[in-house]
């Protein structure tokens, strides 16, 4: 068994194979998310219905919501485990299945390794898949972030979990670096996850010849696409410069489940939606162009 095949099956996922029937390879499961990070200014509640009014059956749990005024956590760092069970629940019980977590510490912080465990084990008690961390816009210390997901991969693994990092600028700005630590690391529960649009946001770089290096070693994507005309912004998945036929053309047949969680809908250029309903358009709006995209390539 090699690792590829290792790190599909401990981690509770279908390895990528081939039909004994026909003969084809199997199409990858996409589970198309929004993140209720869009949704940051309304508060928690408002973001789940209106996810789910969109038209999801996925969702990805964002950082903070505006609650009675103040800006409060998702989730807490130092919540005990039953919070994120009792918080999965209630998505659940709106037919939305919570795919994805933020990890909310970088992985070299002081108390980097105790907050990500914690995370990994409030994931795992709300059966949430994937945690999601990265690093600092200025870089890291890639030794020290081998050595901690080298402790924090058991956890993972204990908790059915999957720990993904994400391209953030710096010495993990590329798909390629984040790669060489995970693989580096050579846990079945440490993995990629892909973000294209802080790729062509931060280095300038073209994300397409990028995923091609580190397509094996991605289990999920924070969708986000950026335009560097006629402004330098991010934005939502078809109104930038990224093609996404290009950018999921090398992980469409991989036989596993790949949550595909939105992080930023929003047009460029234009004034965000003052109204949470304006918002829900946007994020119906990303579904379709996704659900679109995903139906061409598994066509072909």
């Amino acid at each position: 068994m090699n690792r590829r095949t290792f790190l599909a099956s401990a981690a509770g996922l279908p390895f990528a194979s081939r039909s004994r029937a026909d003969d084809k390879p199997k199409p990858t499961k996409f589970q198309i998310a929004c993140m209720t990070l869009p949704y940051s200014r309304f508060p928690l509640a408002r973001a789940l219905t209106g996810i789910k009014a969109a038209g999801y059956e996925f969702v990805a749990w964002g950082t903070t919501h505006n609650e009675d005024g103040k800006s409060a956590p998702v989730l807490a760092k130092d919540a005990p485990p039953e919070k994120a069970k009792e918080l999965a629940k209630k998505c659940r019980d709106m037919g939305l299945e919570p795919v994805m977590m933020f990890s909310g510490i970088y992985p070299e912080a002081k108390d980097g390794l105790e907050v990500h465990a914690q995370r990994i084990k409030q994931a795992g008690a709300a059966g949430v898949k994937q945690v999601l961390t990265f690093g600092h816009t200025k870089g890291g210390n890639r030794k020290l972030w081998v050595e901690r997901f080298k402790q924090l991969g058991p956890i993972a693994k204990d908790n059915n979990v999957l720990l993904v990092v994400k391209q953030h600028g710096g010495e993990t700005g590329t798909g390629e670096a984040c790669a060489e630590i995970t693989r580096e690391v050579n846990h079945p529960n440490v993995a990629v996850n892909y973000d294209a649009g802080n790729v062509l946001d931060y280095l300038d770089k073209d994300p397409i010849p990028d995923i091609k290096t580190c397509a094996k070693e991605v289990r999920s994507f924070c969708i986000k696409d950026h335009r560097n005309f006629p402004k330098d912004e991010d934005c939502g998945p078809g109104f930038g410069e990224i093609d996404h036929y290009k950018l999921l053309h090398p992980v469409a047949f991989t036989g596993l489940e790949m949550p595909l969680a939105c992080e930023n809908i929003f047009a460029p250029l234009v004034p965000r939606p003052e109204k949470p309903e304006g918002v829900d358009a946007l994020a119906k709006r990303a579904r379709e162009f996704l659900e679109t995209v995903i139906a061409g390539l598994h066509a072909r």
